[in-house]
């Protein structure tokens, strides 16, 4: 049975947000709120973590996984970037965007695209994430809450726990949030390409 931590909003409380960061380095998966619905979390070496993820949303060995980042600094360690993707990137983040780029090794293997040698990364904006984001330490391996035959991700805790109650080890409250996932953009080539239309105005990067 999954643990529901209620977290405030605006004003996260240490002693929960540290509890969720203990079960994220004791290798559980969480379900976490963020700026563009529910999303699944685990620490970024944690291979179990990620094939359980994979099976509760039925994915595929071609799905991106995103690595969650607490700022700019941090995703620039993971992702090879030149100045004009920089600006562009920059000028979008934190936000609800998330950008495929060529990965750097500190990406684990596993977590890179086979074939593209790529990787998901984003900035989001809300205040629960960057509280776990800065007491972590690392990017959190996420993918968005989107369960099979559905077509947009959880809004709230409860519904989220009464979906997945045996599935993860804890999920997060922390009010409702929008529906709408990110806007995906790959910018692995050398024009940037949006995959998915999401929270973020696509138009940007038309």
């Amino acid at each position: 049975m999954a643990r529901f931590i209620d977290i405030h909003p605006v004003d996260p409380q240490p002693r929960l947000v540290t509890q969720v960061v203990d079960i994220l380095r004791d290798g559980g998966v969480i379900a976490y709120p963020t700026d563009s619905g529910y999303a699944l979390g685990a620490q970024m070496g944690n291979a179990d973590g990620k094939d359980r993820m994979r099976a509760i949303r039925r994915l595929d060995d071609r799905h991106h996984f995103t690595l969650v980042c607490r700022d700019f600094a941090q995703l620039g360690q993971l992702v090879h970037i030149d100045n004009r993707v920089f600006r562009a990137v920059k000028a979008a983040t934190p936000g609800p965007y998330t950008f495929i780029l060529p990965a750097t090794a500190e990406v684990p293997r596993r977590l890179i695209h086979p074939k593209k040698r790529t990787v998901g990364v984003r900035i989001p904006d809300h205040v629960v994430v960057r509280a776990l984001l800065e007491e972590l330490g690392e990017p959190i391996l996420t993918t968005t809450l989107i369960l099979p035959g559905v077509t947009e991700a959880m809004t709230t805790g409860w519904e989220v726990k009464e979906a997945l109650d045996h599935q993860v080890d804890a999920v997060i409250e922390s009010g409702e949030v929008t529906a709408a996932p990110t806007t995906v953009v790959d910018w692995s080539g050398v024009e940037p390409a949006v995959v998915r239309v999401g929270a973020g105005d696509p138009s940007r990067f038309a």
